[in-house]
């Protein structure tokens, strides 16, 4: 495949920018093939070693692969692409269930939450040199992580829970480094990844979350990280149970060098208990580990705050680095947040029946229609398919707008993603029998499942 782009350059640096320019222009396309580092070099009139340089620049920055007989391609997802890149416009008049956002009249008003932390600025400002973390926060985050087993001497407060996980495994990590993420699962992750210059492998998920075997084999491989979602996965609504959580322990205590990070993102919108992965009785199972915890799906996407208990080394990593840059999550939010979390009237018990109550309906009704589906928790549902495009297409053609599996897939099955949080439960019926239409149309022409 002829290149789309002269690349130009002398020195390595220019010739990475060269080509990362190429590539946010989208004068390179993902996918974009590369020439070999022997004809770069000829080409350019430099030294091999110049063209492995840039090359290596742009690996580590999440622009390219190199990947054996295939060659250097333009990843498919570069990591400067938008996070909504793939994500398609609604039309007016369909029923939007894509976003992944939480039920906006479940969300609590902010008003009194904010002024009282203003008035605790005013009485106590927080100044330079003073504490990372509001001690309110930081009580309520060690009383929920020690009811769940999870140790909480070390604590760290974050801008969300993708934040704490770009800060925690570049703590840890190194490029080239390999990470075992959940496949299908959350593709804000998928992306990070390669913008950190780590290299992914897929494991993957049932009802009861990450498969021990395809974990084995991650970590047979060489994985230097495991990610994995406690609850309410992104996209299939996984949910770790007690018999899986044992069965990861095994596996992760056997390698005590892995990083293991887990994203509790049910935590306080599921209806299914949370089971500690790093933890026995209380105890760690591996010497390196980190449990998060955000807020924004209780209390609203705009709350940019997450706890984490940790292991003391990777907590204080966390930390230093954390204050050489932005210094500290606002405390104004941080306390917020706390009075929030200890607001009666935000109702957590009713917050997890509207979810539960919304995809027990959907996927019964779809099971009514001989259309398997899963979602144990949260607020989506996986429905698993053959063509993710052609039952886009056609439920969008229905009124009913949901998202393909692409996003969240890196080798798994095709499926489509339903966001249930502000689905009114008289329409779901209806919805069950569009999908089931569909994809029998679709299956007589050999393009569903």
């Amino acid at each position: 495949m002829p290149e789309q782009h002269q690349i130009r350059g002398r020195r390595a640096s220019e010739i990475a920018a060269d080509i990362e320019q190429a590539v946010a222009s989208g004068s390179l396309g993902p996918g974009s093939a590369l020439p070999s580092l022997r004809r770069l070099a000829t080409d350019l009139g430099v030294n091999p070693n110049t063209a492995a340089a840039a090359y290596r620049l742009l690996r580590d920055r999440g622009v390219i692969e190199t990947d054996g007989r295939r060659g250097t391609r333009v990843l498919a997802r570069p990591a400067h692409t938008p996070r909504d890149h793939l994500r398609f416009e609604v039309p007016d008049g369909a029923r939007d269930l894509t976003d992944g956002n939480p039920a906006r009249e479940l969300l609590p008003p902010l008003a009194d939450a904010l002024a009282f932390a203003a008035d605790e600025q005013l009485r106590t400002p927080v100044l330079y040199g003073g504490p990372a973390i509001d001690p309110g926060l930081l009580a309520v985050a060690r009383r929920e992580f020690t009811a769940d087993g999870v140790p909480a001497e070390s604590v760290a407060v974050t801008s969300g829970a993708l934040d704490a996980i770009e800060r925690v495994l570049q703590a840890r990590l190194r490029p080239g480094d390999l990470v075992a993420v959940e496949d299908p699962g959350w593709g804000s992750l998928h992306d990070l990844l390669p913008a950190l210059g780590l290299r992914m492998t897929g494991i993957g998920v049932d009802d009861d979350g990450p498969l021990p075997a395809d974990v084995a084999a991650a970590l047979a491989a060489g994985a230097a990280a495991v990610v994995v979602t406690s609850r309410a996965q992104n996209p299939t609504g996984a949910s770790i149970g007690a018999a899986r959580a044992a069965e990861l322990r095994a596996l992760l205590a056997a390698h005590p060098d892995v990083l293991l990070v887990e994203d509790d993102f049910g935590h306080a919108i599921a209806d299914s208990p949370y089971r500690a992965v790093c933890a026995a009785d209380g105890r760690p199972v591996t010497d390196h580990w980190t449990v998060i915890r955000s807020v924004t799906k209780l209390l609203g996407p705009d709350m940019r705050l997450a706890v984490l208990s940790g292991d003391a080394d990777t907590v204080d990593r966390l930390r230093g680095r954390q204050r050489l840059g932005t210094g500290w999550v606002s405390h104004v939010l941080q306390r917020a947040a706390a009075r929030l979390l200890t607001d009666p009237s935000v109702d957590r018990a009713r917050v997890a029946a509207h979810y539960s109550e919304r995809r027990g309906a959907l996927i019964g009704a779809l099971a009514a229609q001989g259309v398997p589906a899963r979602g144990r928790s949260g607020f989506n549902v996986w429905i698993p398919a053959r063509s993710e495009t052609s039952a886009v297409v056609a439920l969008l053609q229905r009124g009913w707008a949901v998202a393909p599996g692409t996003p969240f897939r890196l080798k798994s099955a095709p499926g489509l993603r339903v966001t249930v949080s502000g689905l009114d439960l008289p329409e779901i019926p209806a919805l069950a029998a569009d999908v089931a239409a569909v994809f029998r149309v679709d299956s007589g022409r050999g393009r569903l499942s």
